[in-house]
């Protein structure tokens, strides 16, 4: 009897160690069957290329409520990119301020995250040619009738995304209190809650938010800053950005990039984009 029971629960134990098994390998190949992932399955001969994003950047990257999938401005471009290169695309989300980091150290091929090229960047990052030409605006709530502009900023509680040009903006108004926030949706959330009496950020992203029905906040003043954005990939990698660019002005020529803009701003690019901004008079 005491035998029986041993090979019964021998049994039992081995029974349940494989349906645990099956249970692990079922969800592991659920979180790889490419949900929040740009591109779809590798074909033979096509290059394997990691990109970076903030997925949390609408209308440039976010994530589709139903399917999951990355969507947006700038996740058309890179898949777009990827076609032309014959690349399979793989995003990475993360939070912004760890993208040039995880650049830096290689452990991913590119990223493309609406990131305005600048001088600092550019020391730790190459850009490839500018895709999007964008600048400082600000959110406040709809009720509030004191914030018209840039100088009544002053004094002022104002949110912005961590390491961003927003924030550099925002930290060159005198007095003004700033607190960084991981994501751009985080900083609207403490708008709306009145935690901060404005958001300093880029105006296409803040437009695209009230666009998508919250009302109770609104845009005021006029633009500060003209910035463009570029695709970064690590230093020294001349020759993926070479085709990142190659494919940049491919896209241009055979018209593809004017109609991802237009799917998502409703209105052709500037003729300069892709390219560098004409030189000022």
């Amino acid at each position: 009897m005491k035998k029986s029971f041993k090979v019964l629960f021998t049994v039992l134990v081995v029974l349940a160690v494989t349906l645990v098994a099956a249970g692990c390998g079922g969800q592991q190949a659920q979180n790889n069957s490419g949900e929040g992932k740009s591109g779809g399955q590798q074909a033979a001969g096509q290059q394997h290329v990691l990109v970076a994003s903030d997925t949390a950047y609408a209308p440039f990257e976010f994530q589709d409520k139903n399917t999951g999938k990355y969507i947006g401005f700038d996740m058309d471009l890179i898949n777009a990119i990827g076609k032309v290169n014959n690349w399979n695309v793989e995003v990475r989300s993360m939070n912004f301020d760890g993208i040039v980091p995880a650049l830096e150290s290689s452990s991913v091929d590119m990223a493309i995250s609406a990131m305005t090229i600048t001088s600092e960047r550019e020391k730790k990052v190459d850009f490839s040619l500018p895709y999007y030409q964008s600048g400082q605006s600000i959110v406040v709530q709809a009720s509030n009738n004191t914030i018209k502009g840039w100088d009544d900023l002053k004094g002022k509680k104002i949110g912005v995304q961590i390491a961003t040009t927003g924030a550099d903006e925002a930290r060159k108004i005198p007095g003004a209190q700033i607190t960084d926030y991981n994501t751009i949706n985080e900083a609207f959330m403490a708008l709306k809650n009145g935690n901060v009496d404005a958001v300093v950020n880029d105006y296409p992203v803040n437009a695209y938010f009230i666009k998508q029905g919250n009302n109770d906040v609104k845009l005021v003043g006029d633009l500060r800053t003209s910035e463009v954005y570029g695709i970064a990939v690590p230093k020294g990698k001349k020759e993926i950005l070479d085709k990142v660019n190659s494919a940049l002005l491919t896209l241009k020529k055979n018209g593809e990039f004017a109609k991802i803009y237009e799917k998502w701003f409703g209105q052709a690019p500037p003729d300069f984009l892709p390219g560098q901004p004409p030189a000022k008079k």
